[in-house]
């Protein structure tokens, strides 16, 4: 098996588009019950455009085998307190442990990184469980605690 991270270009945008659409449409399926949702554009590559290849990301593709399978987008700050602003793995790769396996190769790519940070909604427990169990993540804040739609749950990690 070989898992790999590679930065994500113009090239990469329809594939990453179609799986980023079936992961977000996943969770909003289980968690909400509905059979479409996730944030503006994830579904016509708007998204990826706008924050996947903004010039103050660092973005990348999941590649497992040669094969595009998820990705995840980063801003990556000079005082060494970084975002997670997007991860997704296909459904059809999840629960291989595949997403903890990227995260600990980013973190090995940002080694001088002294806070994570990242947000999710409140109604993808399954999230909080990646982010929290796997990762190692604490919920440091709520914001909209009262509406499952537009809730966020803030997370970080301090680094040792």
């Amino acid at each position: 098996m070989e898992l790999k991270l590679i930065r994500l270009e113009e090239l990469h945008i329809d594939t990453l588009t179609k799986i980023m659409e079936r992961a977000f449409d996943e969770d909003t399926r289980i968690h909400l019950g509905k059979e479409k949702g996730g944030p503006d554009g994830y579904n016509n590559g708007e998204f990826l455009r706008k924050w996947g290849l903004h010039n103050d990301s660092s973005s990348y593709c999941i590649s497992l085998n040669e094969q595009l399978i998820g990705g995840v987008i980063l801003w990556i700050n000079e005082n060494n307190h970084n975002f997670l602003g997007n991860i997704f793995i296909d459904p059809a790769y999840e629960n291989q442990g595949l997403g903890i396996k990227v995260w600990n190769m980013i973190e090995k790519l940002y080694p001088d990184t002294e806070i994570w940070e990242t947000e999710t909604p409140i109604f993808s427990s399954r999230n909080h469980n990646f982010y929290v169990n796997k990762c190692g993540f604490h919920i440091v804040k709520i914001d909209n605690p009262k509406n499952r739609l537009e809730g966020q749950y803030k997370m970080q990690k301090v680094m040792k």
